[in-house]
């Protein structure tokens, strides 16, 4: 009988653009406070991409070609490259064409996946696929965002939220480590809360959509609080009873870092203390798809094989997703 095949992360890369935006800075800029901020947040700084003509898929080449150096591979061994983002250069080509050519990987095809804050694991269960049928070998999976394009830095609602970044992993066969289990999914009856209105075939850029903002992020900030709050919980707590996991379990939650309280309310729900919690949205706010992994490259060196992760985002669309692995980096 043929030995179980996992998808392993064999290796992590990231990007953080130079700039920082302190709640300093915030403070002149919009009306509002760093205490404020803080206390709603927990966000005290975020990176932004300030430089001129560079965008996702820069930021998404740097974190891709960390992650090969980090495993000593030349990029003409990757056969997919996989970016999740809803910020991408352009409509098309997809910004994992765009990728693909920075890198060299001549040999790989890759395409984008647009799942908002969920869209690292919508990619990452994708890529599990692809593995675990024997399809691929190396799949690179890249959460990439430059938020602060499509943030309208006058609504102090959402100006304080973002930032920008982009990080990239490594997926290859395992017989003992890797993904275990995954689960996705969607509620579209509220998608309204959450949204780009602009941009798409529905609203194309006119005078008049640019105008009304239209291009920029738009929330009910207390209605998707509450829903991200009851969703992000939810997901982590079904793939802990699909798995027969209680919280002594699992060695680190890994959660999307949109807001410090919904993270300690998934934590709550799992069973698992603050001290077990990967945070960093301290440093880098909401990156949207690229926060999950940019947890996993800042804890690396505290991991170990073996390790039971849980891994769970919530974002627009609705959407949701969580992931069981061992470690095995």
């Amino acid at each position: 009988m043929p030995e179980t095949v996992y998808a392993n992360i064999t290796a992590i890369g990231r990007y953080l653009p130079d700039y920082v935006l302190t709640n300093d800075e915030l403070e002149k800029m919009v009306e509002t406070n760093d205490e404020w901020i803080r206390t709603r947040t927990g966000i005290r700084e975020r990176h932004i991409l300030k430089d001129p003509g560079k965008a996702t898929a820069f930021m998404g080449a740097q974190a891709a070609n960390e992650a090969l150096r980090q495993r000593g591979i030349d990029a003409s061994e990757i056969d997919c490259i996989i970016v999740g983002t809803v910020t991408p250069d352009y409509l098309f080509p997809a910004t994992a064409c765009l990728i693909q050519k920075m890198i060299g990987a001549e040999n790989a095809y890759g395409f984008d996946l647009s799942a908002a804050c969920s869209g690292f694991l919508f990619s990452l269960s994708t890529a599990v696929n692809f593995i675990e049928s024997g399809r691929h070998k190396k799949v690179l999976v890249i959460g990439a965002d430059k938020m602060s394009a499509i943030t309208d830095y006058t609504d102090r609602a959402t100006c304080i939220l973002f930032g920008d970044a982009a990080a990239a992993v490594l997926l290859e066969p395992s017989t003992e480590y890797g993904i275990i289990d995954y689960v996705n999914h969607t509620d579209g009856d509220l998608n309204g809360l959450l949204i780009q209105q602009g941009g798409g075939s529905r609203n194309p850029a006119t005078h008049e959509t640019v105008d009304k903002k239209m291009h920029y992020i738009y929330q009910e900030g207390r209605a998707v609080f509450k829903k991200a709050t009851e969703g992000m919980a939810d997901v982590s707590a079904e793939i802990m009873k699909r798995n027969d996991l209680d919280g002594d379990d699992v060695a680190w939650l890994v959660p999307h870092q949109a807001n410090l309280r919904i993270i300690d309310a998934t934590a709550r729900r799992m069973g698992i203390s603050m001290d077990k919690v990967m945070v960093n949205i301290d440093r880098y706010g909401n990156t949207t798809a690229a926060t999950i992994p940019l947890c996993l490259y800042d804890w690396q060196g505290r991991l170990n094989k073996g390790d039971n992760l849980v891994l769970a985002a919530f974002g627009g669309g609705f959407t949701a997703g969580a992931a069981y692995l061992k470690w095995g980096l």
